[in-house]
């Protein structure tokens, strides 16, 4: 499938050297991604770029399923795991727009089982004490993670013990309802805004969607967001032909020599709910539009998704100062310098930084491995699409930004 069949009015292809991106330091990129492949590190990949509002790149290189050796082709499906929380977080801006909700409303105003939330007082793996919060999370809160909630995988305290599975495993095996009591039930890790946890903040996010709308979220994103952008692979719910293109990991992970973790997909035929911080399938050529429309101010071709001031608050950094280098102490080590906006990372400065990058970059992942970051500075729109569950993770996100950046001229 040649890169011309994705071209549109709206993401027209060009030739990578006329936006600034050397052939010759492309192939540098696709040597080092098909080392990685040849050596069994990873089943495969999708890589898709973006310069100037024009897409410039898009390879499949390797196997779609290592399994039975199908190749990886360029509308090839992705889990795409917690790439889901950005969309999620732009209908919730889509509704603060409308005057629906406010960003400093508290949660409890449009779920009032989240009304009585108390505090873990300590990090204890046996004892659970708590306190009442010092307030309800508010909708901010829960864009940017300061919420107090967290996952149960995030730590081995007995706060931690409380939470349900995680958003990935949830909507398998309980209810929304259940899932939502079980939340109200479980202790938040600090009083809301004094630190950065992440966690289920994004599915609570989901269900405030799915309370004002009197929708499912997956109805909501695709009337408002996937259909106005031509996302016409990204869903929650896999239908048969998304199965014949549904991407998956090596059986056994190459770096832990331990069998991988089960897609969500793979779980079930179905879930019982919406999961916005975790539950989405999509394509690189759905995900750069979505991240191209973030690029461009909240438009995309004729689609006006959000304004242009919203699009330049969500990707400002919403962190007090005193929350430092959160996300590279519990989760991602080369993201030092990186803040937290509405939905997504944000790059406070030059350097620091193990990863190459620009002041106000902004960037998300999934945890089965897929990756994407925006360079407004440089207008630069990058989606990597790849199955590594397991710790190499950290380091395809590292990877691929330096071999993106090394291919630029300019």
């Amino acid at each position: 499938m040649s890169l011309s069949a994705f071209s549109s009015s709206e993401l027209p292809v060009a030739n990578p050297r006329d936006s600034g991106l050397d052939p010759a330091r492309l192939s540098t990129l696709r040597d080092a991604l098909r080392r990685e492949i040849d050596a069994g590190k990873s089943p495969g990949s999708v890589l898709a770029i973006a310069r100037h509002g024009r897409l410039l790149h898009l390879e499949a290189l390797g196997f779609r399923d290592p399994a039975t050796k199908s190749a990886m082709t360029p509308d090839s499906v992705f889990a795409i795991a917690s790439m889901t929380k950005p969309m999620t977080s732009v209908a919730i801006m889509q509704l603060a727009e409308q005057g629906i909700v406010c960003l400093g409303d508290p949660v409890s105003r449009f779920l009032p089982d989240l009304a009585g939330l108390r505090v873990a007082t300590s990090r204890d793996p046996d004892n659970l004490d708590t306190r009442p919060a010092a307030r309800v999370p508010t909708i901010q809160d829960l864009l940017r993670h300061t919420s107090g909630l967290t996952y149960r995988d995030n730590g081995t305290s007995a706060a931690h013990k409380r939470y349900p599975p995680s958003s990935i495993v949830a909507p398998v095996k309980l209810t929304k309802a259940e899932t939502l009591a079980a939340l109200a039930e479980s202790p938040l890790l600090f009083d809301p805004g004094t630190d950065w946890a992440y966690g289920y903040s994004t599915d609570v996010l989901g269900f405030v969607v799915e309370a004002v709308t009197g929708r499912t979220l997956g109805a909501y994103l695709e009337e408002h967001v996937w259909r106005p952008l031509g996302m016409t692979s990204t869903t929650f719910d896999l239908t048969p032909a998304h199965r014949g293109r549904y991407a998956r990991p090596h059986a056994i992970d190459p770096d832990t020599n331990t069998p991988t973790p089960k897609l969500m997909h793979e779980l079930a035929d179905s879930v019982k709910w919406h999961a916005g911080g975790g539950g989405a399938v999509s394509t690189a050529v759905d995900y750069v539009r979505f991240v191209e429309m973030l690029r461009r101010g909240g438009t995309f071709g004729q689609a006006r998704i959000l304004g242009p001031r919203t699009v330049a608050h969500m990707v400002s950094d919403h962190l007090p100062e005193r929350i430092e280098d959160r996300i590279a102490d519990t989760m991602d080590p080369a993201a030092a310098g990186y803040g937290f906006g509405l939905g997504f990372a944000v790059r406070r400065q030059d350097g620091r930084s193990a990863v190459p990058g620009t002041k106000g970059d902004f960037y998300w992942s999934g945890v089965f491995g897929t990756y994407f970051w925006v360079d407004p500075e440089r207008e630069l729109s990058v989606v990597h699409m790849c199955l590594t569950p397991g710790p190499a993770r950290l380091r395809y996100r590292q990877l691929i930004r330096q071999l993106v950046y090394q291919a630029l001229t300019d």
